[in-house]
């Protein structure tokens, strides 16, 4: 088991702190050089999505210099109980869940159990004779892989494996068929039907999102010898105190977990129902299949968690790896989680690379990703940045979020 390092601050520098009257002093955005009316103008914004219907509720906060310069809530949990959007409501954040299962592997990682360009087959024996499916003018093939699929592959989906979501493609028709995608059978068990499936590449050779993650979850599993939820609680959440986060929401937190939206055909939210890629003898209402605990142990997008919760994780991120005094990673491990790892010839987006389950921009440094219920996170480093967009809407738009953190982003004063 892992030694967490913890750094207690002699109580005599807190109170010579507070004797100096710094504690009580509110300190004004500008201070941190960012402008208030700027916050005003991203507030009056997010309003005006949520009297226009576009969403039920949303969530916005701003962190800059370690000060929180923005928190607020708009709409609603449930527009049709009238609840309003508490400061509490807990959140299917989907694919936000990737930076966090990948920092659950990266602990291991510090503690020497395994190498990035380790191959994934050395610790799941199940991928040694995964083929790759290769197009010819006369149909396909399935050949070896030229290049052993390792760890890195896996964290920034260059390992060929996808979610099988492209009409016509062979190896995603094969995702469907298999059910690989659905959440009714323990992590091992879908990790064997993925290995037995074709990668739809060469390892290396191409960017594109898929189960790469949860395979990393896995090799959580596989690495420490612990289930995966209880890993991540014991080495992740529980020090970062981010007592809201994991794979499903207990009984007495129900009334905190926001329902989940989608649009009619005149664009306003209505409630979102429907079996989710649950299997036929188990549908229920997609609102509801957070609420029990989870059989597939999604790292890749089954975790709801809180603003507060996610804000400790970022806040974690942007400090090289430590939090109020207690170093989750190394700070050379979080530069390699948040900047590009992506193969030379590999290419994902123009103003992006590929970090280790996030994307990188080229330009910022900033580090972020997104849900498919439309929350977003970004952390931009050189600013001492960090913002963060909560709601639930799917499919996703990430419209709201993208105005939000465009106009923080342009309200920043320079030195």
């Amino acid at each position: 088991m892992r030694t967490i390092t913890r750094i207690y601050i002699p109580a005599f520098f807190i109170l010579f702190a507070l004797s100096c009257g710094q504690a009580d002093k509110p300190v004004t955005p500008e201070e941190v050089g960012i402008s208030g009316d700027s916050l005003e103008y991203a507030a009056q914004t997010m309003q005006e999505y949520i009297n226009e219907g576009l969403y039920a509720g949303i969530a916005v906060r701003t962190i800059k210099d370690g000060v929180t310069v923005q928190d607020e809530r708009f709409g609603y949990a449930d527009v049709e109980e009238g609840i309003s959007l508490g400061e509490d409501a807990i959140y299917r954040i989907f694919s936000m869940s990737k930076p966090i299962t990948t920092v659950a592997l990266m602990t291991l990682y510090d503690d020497g159990l395994f190498s990035l360009d380790d191959g994934v087959a050395d610790y799941i024996p199940a991928f040694r004779e995964t083929r790759v499916y290769t197009p010819r003018d006369d149909g396909f093939v399935l050949e070896p892989q030229e290049n052993a699929m390792t760890i890195r592959h896996l964290l920034t989906h260059t390992s060929g494996l996808t979610y099988g979501w492209q009409p016509g493609s062979y190896v995603d028709s094969l995702y469907s068929a298999r059910g690989v995608n659905e959440w009714d059978a323990p992590l091992e068990e879908k990790i064997k039907l993925l290995a037995a499936i074709p990668l739809k590449f060469q390892p290396g050779t191409r960017w594109e999102y898929g189960l790469s993650i949860d395979v990393a979850g896995y090799l959580v599993e596989v690495l420490s010898g612990m289930p995966f939820d209880e890993y991540l609680a014991l080495e992740v959440c529980e020090p970062l105190e981010m007592d809201d986060t994991g794979f499903f929401v207990p009984g007495e937190k129900h009334p905190r977990l926001t329902t989940l939206y989608t649009r009619d055909e005149q664009g306003r939210v209505t409630s979102l129902s429907g079996s989710a890629g649950l299997s036929e003898d188990d549908e229920a209402d997609f609102n509801d299949i957070f609420k029990k605990p989870a059989v597939l142990l999604s790292g890749g997008g089954g975790m709801v968690s809180t603003v507060d919760d996610y804000e400790k994780f970022c806040r974690m991120m942007l400090n090289g790896g430590e939090f109020n005094g207690t170093r989750i990673l190394k700070e050379e491990t979080v530069d390699l989680i948040m900047s590009d790892q992506l193969p030379e010839a590999v290419k994902y987006k123009r103003t992006h690379g590929y970090g280790l389950g996030g994307q990188v921009e080229y330009e910022t440094g900033a580090y972020s990703w997104s849900g498919a219920a439309s929350t977003s996170f970004e952390i931009i480093p050189a600013q001492k940045l960090i913002m963060l967009t909560f709601t639930q809407l799917m499919p996703n738009d990430h419209s709201y979020a993208a105005k939000y953190m465009n106009i923080v982003k342009n309200g920043i004063q320079e030195d």
